[in-house]
């Protein structure tokens, strides 16, 4: 197992990037199909402070399923937006990059040197 890893959806183009981008650099990496393989809540909270992000953060926005549960007028705890994100994966921001202690979303895609 490498020390990288990639979270990956394959009909993602930015996430396409990513793992383009890691093998232009020549860097041994495992690739995590998280649709396939889907996030536990402790990974996704592991990621999220590796990322020192909120799960808030994370939020693709533009999704449809965002949109339906209405962030604007509710307001949701931490563990309630990791719910959704484990339930429905198309919320989560991707690609995702971990290395170690350090875990960035690769957007834009250069972002992923700061963990290699």
């Amino acid at each position: 197992m490498a020390d990288i890893k990639i979270y990956h959806k394959p009909t993602c183009s930015k996430s396409r990037q990513g793992v383009k981008y890691l093998e232009e650099k020549g860097v041994e990496f495992d690739v995590i199909k998280y649709y396939d393989t889907p996030f536990t809540k402790n990974k996704l909270k592991t990621l999220l402070k590796k990322m020192d992000m909120k799960a808030e953060e994370l939020l693709r926005k533009r999704e449809k399923s965002y949109k339906d549960l209405d962030f604007k007028n509710k307001n949701y705890t931490q563990a309630e937006i990791i719910e959704f994100m484990v339930n429905d994966p198309s919320l989560i921001e991707r690609p995702i990059v971990e290395k170690g202690n350090k875990a960035v979303v690769a957007r834009p895609t250069e972002r992923i040197d700061e963990v290699i």
